[in-house]
């Protein structure tokens, strides 16, 4: 085989391939350290200086205000769900939009600590859409207010954050960007904290970032976990307990790639940024143009990131779904079904997904529509 597959996961997803083989050939002896990074004590210096390292560049790259603490923690972002309402919600009013099925998911779980109301739901036009800022209920004494500024599963994303205050709000707007992190820049003047799962956009599963704003630190709840309690750990920089060592090493890679990344004349996130506009902006119009395949979500409001498609009326089906899915993996293009909650395909194409990938998925569309359509 020429190349490695196209792998459309996701989640764990693709990874850089220089990346992959400048870990391969560090995996025994880490500059000259005699050490695997998997072996270091996160204490030591050589550690450190990786830690450093990645959050300097993980700063710059997303041109982090210095009143925001970057932290790198554990449980994904599932578990920040919790993690977030333990420390913002000071038992009381939460306000979340729900724009998909895990922002709905963080609804749930923060009503476990704190009053949670749903401010908007897209449930109401079919998950096609975000609802509009204006229609958005949100309370004048709440602690905060969240949404997910990329939906993985349904394909929405929020392609400007909303100004809270232009809607009358004074909480603080925190976001869940775990799928588009790094994808694009963020507007900090609008954020008070953002989490992400490292493993779409960064690196390995086992790594969850919070970028937090220095004045939301120490009001966590009296039940929270010390280890989860941001203030604890932004005090301890991300030592408090043994980090997830090897998934930042790794994310620490993919940051030095993506400040050499080259593409349209542009380097660094305002150069990978443009090719995902480009990929995206292929492969919608493939399926826009087709007569089998079609994107549900309005225009405005598709994911650079993930892109869920299905088959278009009567061709809709199991069998012509599942030959979809076997005919693509024998041309090498992988993990392309759609999550189990909501059926058909999905392509996440992420930044380590070339625009030769995006291609060679479209040509199998077409290619396919002509034999099955």
């Amino acid at each position: 085989m020429n190349r490695r597959p196209f792998n459309f996961s996701a989640g764990p997803a693709a990874l850089p391939e220089e990346v992959l083989q400048q870990v391969a050939q560090e995996m025994l002896d880490w500059h000259g350290s005699g050490m695997s990074v998997m072996e270091m004590s996160h204490r030591g210096k050589e550690f450190v200086s990786i830690c450093e390292q990645a959050e300097a560049d993980l700063r710059e790259l997303l041109a982090v205000p210095p009143q925001f603490r970057i932290l790198f923690m554990q449980g994904g972002g599932l578990a920040e769900n919790a993690i977030v309402p333990l420390n913002l919600s000071r038992g009381g009013k939460v306000d979340v939009v729900v724009s998909g099925s895990w922002s709905r998911k963080s609804a749930q779980e923060a009503g476990r600590y704190a009053d949670v109301r749903i401010a908007a739901d897209a449930k109401s036009n079919g998950q096609r859409a975000i609802p509009a800022a204006a229609e958005w209920q949100l309370r004048g004494d709440a602690s905060y207010v969240h949404l997910c500024s990329n939906e993985t599963i349904d394909g929405l994303e929020f392609h400007e954050l909303p100004d809270l205050k232009a809607l009358g709000c004074d909480a603080p707007l925190v976001i869940d960007f775990s799928s588009h992190v790094l994808s694009r820049p963020v507007d900090w003047s609008r954020v008070g904290l953002a989490f992400g799962g490292a493993q779409k956009n960064i690196g390995p599963a086992g790594l969850t970032l919070v970028i937090i704003r220095e004045d939301l630190l120490g009001h966590a709840l009296p039940i929270c976990p010390s280890a989860f309690d941001y203030k604890t750990v932004a005090e301890a920089q991300s030592m408090y307990n043994t980090p997830p060592t090897f998934s930042i090493y790794v994310a620490g890679l993919v940051f030095q790639w993506l400040k050499r990344f080259e593409y349209g004349g542009k380097t660094g996130l305002a150069a990978i940024e443009q090719r995902n506009i480009d990929k995206a902006t292929l492969l919608y119009q493939a399926l826009d143009h087709s007569a089998l395949f079609e994107n549900r979500v309005a225009p405005d409001c598709r994911s650079r990131m993930n892109v869920p498609f299905y088959l278009r009326g009567t061709h809709d089906t199991p069998e012509l779904n599942q030959a979809f899915l076997d005919e693509a993996r024998e041309r090498q293009l992988l993990q392309l079904k759609g999550h189990k909650s909501v059926g058909g395909m999905r392509a996440s194409i992420y930044n380590a997904m070339s625009l030769e990938g995006v291609h060679a998925l479209v040509d199998f569309l077409k290619d396919f529509e002509t034999r099955h359509g």
